[in-house]
């Protein structure tokens, strides 16, 4: 970080405490030498930036009132953890961010004691630090648990019965609210920012329980005055919500504003009990191109600090793409399909479509679950959903693609991305485990492309399927195939041999699934071995496996994917019915969770490039 501008109060400060050391004049001149280091440091590495600047203040606060690591913060989602890392002893590490062996972009407990809790989903945060709240009650502990959530993740489901949990109990709970979809309008001036002050003060809290005590013993006048307290705060606040269910809710206040923010958190915590803090912030604060637009600079790859312009760009079309370019195809052909997304437009490419047919896109927030039952809905009176998803998001709504879609049979159309590893995002994102947990559900068409225009057919497979599909695909670019306009079909359970071995002895079939396609036949020029893109998990093709399995020595799948109950697995138990005995190698992700890095370079390390492929064949046939 060479080319950054002189930082004299960041350079001196390396953990929370000797932040605390500051003066709170210092901590305006804190904030913007920490952002310049945000923006500066994201241009160089890639990662998540428009919500790191906007919780620069937050950040400087919540460490500068509460005692951390000992005092428990809990960042929801993850994403907007940078300022939190760069004041905890990683500033130097950011240079490393998200790269083999470097710092992880979301907060890991391994990585940092200041990091109280593994995120990288959604809606998390409340459940966690109520948790950690109740641990510190039972041991007699006057330590606080902070839960920092934003109002995307406050969506999700679980966020509400968190709330609904904690407004029962006694634990000493804050639940700041990152509210960044919304500007600081004039009812977020002057009197709120006194009546914030007010009701986080001890004197407010103090009359408000001694009130209720002496109340206590007249119930009517008790139940009109508390009548009374919420409808004048309901007049001017929008807190009645949380009041109802057990929080004392103050704000919402400016959370740019410093001084105001740290007032309000001495206050609060003083308080007993749980706290709901309403705070308002903007996204791409400080840096005028991800002000503008902070969708774009949500994630980035290296870009140009002057003016926000990316240094490189992808030639190749994306599977993201691909997606996006069907979905208003086939919505132009058949007006019963509807785009659904759980919070996720840009991310999945419905952006055009949402464009062209917005009365035909649904964006139900954070909510996967009520995605899919949403859709099963649709699906029931003759509309076609389609269900744009990543794969480790599918995860959280696996009941509902159960109970409410699979066992009901209805045509609902999975659009699975990021599915195997994701690089730099690590673990949290990697969808190393859909092939396994969607098997095993009756009556689900599973496909896996291997280029751009297999998708894009396989996809309108699934749309004309008169039950659940699901189509997977990889984050980023395919193999530089052209799509077709054309809106064609392929014929469900069947593979194809791309490549047949002349080998007459010790022949090799090489079975691959989706994104493996490439690698395999790269390895199969080598060994002169039959590779066969296999196209469909469920159902498999089994003549071709039989097949194969007659004319060669060895049978070896590869998939992107968990070995454990994948498509290799599917393969031994075609096979085991067929009472076909045969030796198999089945290749694919390990039985562990594979660390951020660059996605080539941890294929490779998992075995599952074409060097990797042949020297894992050559260990069984030399």
């Amino acid at each position: 970080m060479t080319s950054l501008p002189r930082l004299p109060i960041l350079d001196a400060i390396d953990f929370p405490a000797q932040l605390r050391q500051l003066e709170r004049a210092q901590l305006p001149q804190l904030a913007a030498e920490l952002r310049a280091f945000i923006i500066e440091s994201v241009a160089k590495t890639g990662g998540h930036l428009a919500s790191n600047l906007g919780v620069v203040e937050l950040t400087i606060a919540l460490h500068y009132v509460f005692n951390t690591p000992d005092d428990r913060l809990v960042w929801d989602v993850g994403h907007q953890t940078y300022p939190h890392k760069m004041l905890t002893g990683r500033r130097e590490a950011m240079q490393h961010l998200r790269k083999p062996k470097g710092i992880a972009g979301f907060p890991r407990r391994a990585e940092s004691e200041f990091d109280t809790f593994g995120t990288g989903h959604s809606s998390t945060s409340i459940s966690a630090a109520l948790g950690m709240a109740v641990a510190a009650q039972k041991a007699g502990l006057e330590r606080r648990a902070v839960a920092i959530i934003g109002d995307g993740a406050l969506t999700g489901g679980m966020a509400f019965e968190a709330l609904n949990n904690a407004g029962n109990m006694d634990a000493n709970l804050l639940v700041v609210l990152n509210d960044n979809d919304m500007s600081i309008s004039d009812n977020v001036g002057g009197l709120n920012r006194y009546l914030a002050k007010l009701l986080a003060s001890r004197f407010y809290g103090t009359i408000r329980q001694s009130g209720k005590k002496v109340l206590s013993g007249m119930p009517h006048v008790q139940e009109f005055a508390k009548r009374a307290e919420e409808h004048v705060k309901g007049m001017v606040l929008p807190g009645t919500l949380f009041e109802e269910l057990g929080f004392n809710y103050i704000g919402p206040i400016d959370g740019h504003d410093l001084d105001g923010l740290i007032t309000a958190l001495q206050n609060i915590k003083q308080l007993k009990g749980a706290q709901f803090l309403h705070i308002v912030t903007q996204k791409g604060k400080g840096y005028e191109p991800a002000e503008d637009n902070p969708n774009k600079f949500h994630g980035v790859g290296k870009f140009d600090p002057s003016n926000g312009d990316a240094i490189t760009s992808v030639s190749k079309k994306t599977y993201t793409q691909v997606f996006g370019e069907w979905l208003v195809d086939m919505a132009d052909a058949d007006e019963r399909l509807i785009g659904i997304t759980p919070a996720m437009c840009d991310g999945s490419g419905l952006n055009a479509f949402a464009e062209k047919y917005p009365l035909r896109y649904f964006d139900v927030g954070i909510a996967e679950q009520h995605a899919l039952t949403f859709a099963a809905g649709m699906a029931c009176d003759g509309l076609k959903p389609v269900v744009a998803i990543y794969s480790t998001f599918l995860q959280r709504a696996y009941d509902q693609l159960i109970h409410d879609i699979a066992l009901q049979n209805l045509p609902v159309l999975f659009a699975i991305d990021r599915a195997g590893l994701v690089g730099a995002d690590g673990p949290t994102h990697a969808g190393s485990f859909d092939l396994s947990f969607l098997r095993c559900i009756p009556n689900i068409i599973i496909m896996a492309p291997s280029d751009e225009n297999e998708c894009r057919q396989m996809l309108t497979t699934g749309f004309q399927h008169h039950g659940p599909a699901a189509v997977r695909y990889p984050r980023g670019s395919g193999t530089g195939v052209a799509t077709e306009t054309a809106l064609n079909a392929i014929a469900i359970g069947k593979g194809e041999i791309k490549r047949s071995s002349q080998k007459l002895k010790q022949k090799v079939a090489i079975l691959a699934f989706g994104s493996m396609l490439t690698p395999a036949l790269e390895a199969a020029e080598k060994l002169d071995a039959t590779v066969a893109n296999m196209r469909f998990v469920k159902p498999l093709d089994i003549a071709l496996i039989a097949a194969l399995a007659k004319n060669h020595d060895l049978i070896v799948t590869i998939e992107e994917n968990a070995v454990m109950g994948g498509a290799g697995a599917a393969v031994m138990e075609a096979l085991q019915a067929m009472h076909i005995v045969t030796p198999i190698l089945c290749l694919g992700l390990p039985d562990s969770f594979i660390e951020h890095g660059d996605h080539a370079t941890m294929l490779a390390e998992c075995g599952l490039d074409a060097s990797g492929i042949i020297s894992a064949i050559e260990q069984i046939i030399p």
